[in-house]
């Protein structure tokens, strides 16, 4: 039976003054999710522990000022944020298409990153609650324009949030275009199983289904290597823990792992916290998932409940096309076309573990 469709609350003012608003999902499993439609940002998502006591997994703040403050455009963690027109690092801002050379905002050292200078993230979605037999749903939609941020054609984006009886959230994506371009969206939201009594993830146990990771440079521009994860601290294909071994990657976990299977929904990464009891399963249909740590977070984001967010405090899993696929032939293409649709569903099941 359909559960009754979201109610949306006020949820701030923008700098720009457009008044946001914040929407509710509430699965019969006992989740609970809220949306806005700035950035199409996930704030919270609370689920039950092993006893039953209900409690956020993601970080986020009371309201959109927090995701607007001096100190999160200093820092840009994209906290729970859809990610467009293209997730991850293109180099330089540069890419060719049907011999057009084209030029994107740079906004990442040398290169652009997660859209450009005022990417998806930061846009006013349109939005539509509604219901579906496998739960309350959220439907956005963002039409960019052409030449927004360097990206060629107009792009119409909608993404479909529904909240599952069986605690699961999720992802649907889709994508058209009036002439051609490149498309890679993702959701940035940062997982902590214990957030609120865990200051960080490092004791979360994580298994990848991944055998290869793309080796990047000192800006985190794949090489074009996809290296085998034997016998690095890259090995996530047995659940070890994120902190285990972390000392051993230059700044930390920040890098797109090869999945195993490329088409069809798949599964992707496993997480355990044994503190909580909570686990995460992620299944998606792309060929890759940049696992990132929270390393450049630093205290300075004080978030839900007053919560400082320092470093590692929570952990990110985008299922994503591979970082800088337009520079890279050798990689899954990116390219979306007229007449085409990129369509794409990643899903975040909750559980529970002894």
């Amino acid at each position: 039976m359909p559960q009754p469709a979201p109610q949306s609350t006020p949820f701030g003012t923008t700098t720009d003054g457009i008044a946001v608003q914040l929407f509710t999902l509430v699965g019969v499993g006992g989740a609970r999710a809220t949306i806005t439609n700035y950035g199409g940002t996930l704030t919270s998502l609370q689920v039950p522990d092993r006893h039953g006591r209900l409690g956020h997994v993601v970080l986020g703040f009371d309201e959109v000022s927090g995701y607007q403050s001096p100190a999160f455009r200093q820092t840009t963690p994209y906290l729970g944020a859809l990610i467009g027109r293209y997730g991850n690092r293109i180099a330089r801002g540069r890419f060719e298409l049907d011999g057009r050379h084209y030029q994107l905002s740079i906004n990442n050292g040398p290169n652009s990153l997660h859209g450009g200078v005022r990417g998806f993230d930061q846009r006013i979605w349109q939005a539509e609650p509604g219901t579906l037999p496998e739960g309350p749903t959220l439907t956005l939609t963002y039409r960019s324009p052409d030449g927004e941020e360097g990206y060629p054609g107009n792009l119409r984006t909608t993404v479909r949030y529904t909240l599952t009886a069986a605690n699961a959230l999720i992802i649907d994506y889709e994508a058209t275009t009036d002439q051609p371009t490149i498309v890679n969206l993702t959701s940035h939201a940062y997982f902590n199983l214990s957030l609120g009594t865990s200051p960080d993830i490092l004791g979360h146990e994580l298994q990848l289904a991944a055998d290869r990771y793309t080796v990047v440079d000192d800006t985190l521009i794949p090489t074009g290597e996809l290296r085998p994860v034997a016998g690095t601290p890259f090995d996530f294909r047995a659940p070890h823990a994120i902190g285990a071994r972390i000392g051993q990657v230059p700044g930390g976990y920040d890098h797109n792992w090869v999945l195993n299977e490329a088409t069809g929904s798949h599964r992707a990464a496993h997480v355990y916290d044994p503190a909580s009891g909570r686990t995460l399963e992620v299944t998606t249909d792309q060929p890759g998932v940049q696992f990132y740590a929270g390393n450049f977070l630093d205290g300075s984001l004080v978030g839900r409940g007053g919560v400082a967010y320092g470093k590692h405090s929570g952990f990110c899993l985008e299922t994503q096309h591979f970082p800088d696929s337009p520079n890279q032939p050798a990689f899954p293409g990116t390219v979306l076309r007229p007449g085409q649709a990129f369509r794409s569903r990643s899903t975040y099941t909750f559980g529970l573990q002894p």
